[in-house]
């Protein structure tokens, strides 16, 4: 359905930040426009023997900050993570979900690994102690839709719940799906993603597509459309949002989700290109959009030569040589899966309020032929009225999503300009 035919304009009125560099949406915030780089040496476990010993870990969450104690061990990290971010979406919204019709209010996240951590740890009780001493939660705390089924149950969201998993695409097919359930009748919809998957198990899992860096520098491991990129590297957190009909919203919005489209590769060796080009112009289309509307493009970024290579293409194709300021501040974070392109959707609305393009950190060239103007040596400041965020998935999902700025005629509050 187009927005023609359909008047609800899916608006962004709350988001909550969990980061590698940063707990709370200013910490982030101001950590990303100073350059502030949250990747550092794996210190949750000894990575020497490791591939990668690079991450993006979030640093100084205490889980029982953000949640009731009892909900810590049925748990995973991912899930406590996703939980803290929806609590500051609610609360950065001013909605208090007891006062709303449960069937009215739903739940749709976007998952990659799920509870890596805690299903080694059973794993491992099963293995060294016998079946007695596997833990019950095991049946649903590793489940990829735990955290939708954990955040409907905290806040009697009981109206439809659902789970994306398409790796790095799903921060934005989730945000999609919750425009779908708002045109369908949910009066609100949490939504975003988030992944925590930094454990021997998960990163040995993530270490099997043969794309993360093994640089020990965090200065230096994640160069993405580098000329000497050498993987990208992995992180955990991500971004919830609570999205409303921007006619009706509590609070006001921070931009609305205008358009979005996604596409699915073909398979090697068939002669048919690649689908993100086709992703970026069907999100423009969807939103109304010709090209000279961007203001900024928020890369995927994989920090892989051929598929950095790929993206550029596709930019370029849709925007000119560089036509369009791209930025990647997830050289900050790392690629954080299912979390990743949700924190891009927070740093972009950010980037709307605040009339800045973030900058890509680290000082390095460009690979030979890529021709784009990547936003690099700080933050740039610029009429920001709508942005594209592009992600992919490992295995060939593509998804483009376009944001636009406050409506006009909006509520203005304190802070969001």
């Amino acid at each position: 359905m187009s927005p023609v035919e359909c008047p609800v304009e899916a608006a962004i009125t709350g988001i909550g930040v969990v980061a590698p560099n940063g707990l709370t949406i200013d910490d982030y915030w101001n950590s990303v426009l100073a350059g502030k780089s949250g990747l550092r040496h794996i210190t949750r476990f000894d990575a020497t023997p490791y591939a990668c010993r690079v991450a993006g870990e979030v640093p100084g969450f205490v889980e029982t900050d953000h949640m009731p104690g009892r909900l810590v061990p049925q748990t995973d990290r991912w899930t406590h993570l996703g939980l803290a971010a929806a609590a500051m979406a609610l609360d950065d919204a001013g909605v208090d979900p007891a006062a709303l019709p449960e069937y009215d209010m739903a739940v749709v996240t976007a998952s990659s690994s799920g509870g890596t951590e805690f299903g080694q740890r059973e794993i491992e009780a099963l293995w060294r102690r016998g079946p007695r001493s596997v833990g019950a939660y095991q049946s649903i705390a590793w489940f990829y839709a735990a955290t939708t089924g954990q955040t409907s149950i905290r806040y009697g969201m009981r109206g439809p719940c659902g789970v994306l998993a398409t790796e790095q695409a799903g921060g934005l097919d989730a945000l999609a799906q919750a425009r779908r359930l708002l045109r369908g009748g949910s009066r609100m919809v949490m939504t975003g993603g988030a992944d925590a998957s930094l454990c021997p198990y998960g990163l040995v899992a993530q270490t099997a597509n043969g794309l993360l860096s093994g640089s020990d520098d965090p200065g230096n491991a994640y160069q993405p459309f580098g000329r000497t990129a050498r993987g990208y590297v992995p992180g955990e957190g991500g971004a919830m949002f609570v999205m409303e009909d921007a006619d009706a919203a509590t609070g006001a919005p921070y931009g609305v989700l205008a358009g979005y489209m996604a596409t699915f590769d073909p398979p090697p060796g068939v002669d048919r290109p690649p689908g993100l080009e086709r992703a970026v112009r069907g999100a423009l289309g969807d939103a109304g959009c010709d090209p000279g509307d961007i203001d900024v493009v928020f890369a995927d970024s994989a920090g892989v030569a051929r598929l950095d290579r790929l993206e550029a293409d596709a930019i370029t194709a849709v925007f000119g040589p560089r036509g369009v300021p791209v930025t990647a501040p997830k050289t900050m974070t790392g690629r954080l899966y299912a979390g990743g392109a949700a924190l891009d959707v927070a740093t972009a609305l950010l980037a709307i309020r605040d009339g800045v393009i973030p900058p890509t950190a680290g000082a390095y060239d460009l690979a030979d032929g890529i021709d784009i103007d990547l936003v690099r040596g700080g933050p740039r400041p610029a009429a920001v009225r709508t942005a594209l965020v592009i992600a992919r998935g490992y295995g060939g999902f593509n998804a483009a999503l376009v944001l636009r700025g406050r409506p006009a005629g909006a509520t203005t509050t304190e802070g969001r300009v």
